[in-house]
């Protein structure tokens, strides 16, 4: 072998060690914190097959490691990876901490640090958690419509929306190859983008329960059999447009990232199809909530509607961080906003 040629090996063989490892080390950190026991080992149920969640995340892992073996073997360049850039620079930090706090970190090393703690972040619970949808069989064939639909036509539905949204955002992750014109531009290096994202997905969403309130129930009940039925089919479209804002995302789909601004699908009407679309689902959601919370006493409404309204400014800060962020990077995100002026509803806002 050539020395070309041996470097070349000793690079993949390094990229190889470095994604393995931080692999390992989200996994292993999602499956050690105590709000994630739940779904580590409770049992999930696919055709027949019987797994629990970590499982579930253990086969999900070696794939994925196993896919990114053949795609560094096979990549024609081969040159050092964000995971291996992290590692190096924490082997910096902690080497000389100091120094490396004066010096900084170079552009390319910045957004390979923080690539690798979004991926870290957000992947091993975005696989945890795809795990099927309920089968509505000829056992319930005896049952009215509308029992039908609070039993399983609802769920079925809400599971399968949620699964495509899953699907595009766990790729999204996953993957970033230059084939596919989806590599990572830049990711947000400011502490409020990051705050607003995380605050929304657990652990911590659990902290922002209890400074905002919420006992909002996924799937809201209400005394009218007609209202019922069509407040939640309305919830039920709005999550699909909410899904369907993932779809058209694509391979890019990914928070607190630029990988190139989509303007197709919903994203063609309003800059934020699904914030919009989750936050109109949240508020039907959260009607028999208020309702209830005013039967009790004035204040008790007022509060509950203050909750409702937190949860929304959290995700219209989602929204500013964001555009703030991709505005930073170059000027596409600023051509896009001025040819698709609203931000969350066409016409109004």
């Amino acid at each position: 072998m050539t020395t070309e040629s041996i470097a070349s090996l000793w690079m993949r063989l390094r990229n190889i060690a470095a994604s393995a490892a931080v692999v390992g080390l989200a996994c292993t950190i999602y499956c050690l914190a105590p709000h994630n026991h739940r779904a580590i080992h409770g049992p999930n149920y696919f055709s027949g097959l019987a797994f629990t969640g970590g499982e579930f995340l253990f086969a999900a892992s070696f794939a994925y490691v196993l896919a990114l073996v053949a795609y560094y073997l096979a990549e024609p360049q081969p040159k050092p990876s964000k995971s291996l850039r992290f590692f190096a620079v924490a082997a910096r930090c902690f080497r000389s901490p100091l120094v490396a706090i004066r010096n900084g970190l170079i552009p390319v090393d910045r957004v390979a640090v923080l690539t690798t703690l979004l991926k870290g972040l957000f992947a091993p619970f975005m696989g945890a958690f795809a795990n099927g949808w309920a089968i509505v069989t000829g056992e319930n064939s005896d049952l009215g419509f509308l029992e039908l639909f609070n039993r399983h036509g609802f769920w079925l539905a809400m599971k399968l929306i949620l699964f495509v949204d899953v699907v595009f955002f766990t790729i999204g992750y996953l993957v970033e190859m230059p084939c596919l014109k989806n590599e990572i531009r830049s990711v947000d290096p400011t502490l409020l983008g990051w705050a607003a994202a995380l605050l929304c997905y657990p652990p911590f969403n659990e902290l922002t329960a209890r400074i905002l309130g919420s006992s909002v129930s996924d799937f809201p009940k209400f005394d009218d059999p007609m209202t019922h039925l069509a407040l939640n089919l309305l919830l039920l479209i709005l999550m699909a447009v909410y899904a369907s804002a993932s779809v058209a995302l694509g391979l890019k789909a990914s928070n607190l990232t630029h990988r190139g601004i989509v303007a197709r699908g919903p994203y063609a009407w309003v800059r934020h199809p699904a914030y919009a679309a989750k936050n109109m689902a949240w508020w039907i959601a959260s009607i028999p909530f208020v309702l209830v919370a005013f039967d009790e006493s004035i204040f008790a409404g007022v509060t509950a509607m203050a909750s409702v309204i937190g949860w929304s400014m959290l995700y219209v800060l989602r929204a500013v961080t964001e555009e703030d962020h991709l505005r930073s990077v170059d000027g596409e995100y600023a051509t896009y906003a001025a040819r698709v002026r609203y931000r969350f509803v066409p016409g109004l806002m």
